[in-house]
């Protein structure tokens, strides 16, 4: 199974829990890829070499997709994404109205190109704390126990 971490972070937030899902698979002795975007050369073609795909993005503002991630996210659509399992996370800002809705434009968009999103998406409030994290690792395993 080729596992894949990559993800999106502006102030580092979003890196943690990045972080945190890599000490775990670590801890699972799994082998895994990291990316950080847009430092590490990874693009929407890249995501069909791997099985298990975990992608963090923040969410910007009022609601928008990562000025980093607007390309991958556009380029997603030209791909098939079938049979690709995803876990999606990232950090958010309760200060706005509209809560993560990053990670539920990744969600539509992996799934229209036939990947199946499993567990909670993982949306935490700026900065990680313990309780986040324990649903980092949950979501992981509901990503590793999935067939």
């Amino acid at each position: 199974m080729k596992i894949a971490v990559a993800y999106a972070s502006m102030t580092g937030n979003t890196e943690c829990i990045a972080d945190e899902i890599k000490r775990y698979l670590d801890e699972k002795n799994l082998e895994h890829s990291t990316f950080h975007i847009p430092s590490d050369e990874f693009y929407a073609f890249d995501l069909a070499d791997y099985d298990v795909i975990f992608f963090g993005s923040y969410t910007y503002g009022d609601g928008d997709l990562p000025f980093e991630l607007m390309d991958f996210y556009d380029e997603v659509e030209d791909e098939d994404l079938s049979g690709k399992r995803i876990g999606l996370f990232g950090s958010c800002d309760s200060f706005y109205p509209l809560y993560g809705v990053a990670l539920d434009q990744f969600k539509e968009r992996f799934e229209s190109v036939g990947a199946t999103v499993y567990g909670e998406l993982v949306k935490v409030d700026l900065d990680p704390d313990e309780e986040d994290l324990k649903h980092t690792r949950a979501m992981v395993d509901d990503v590793l126990a999935s067939k």
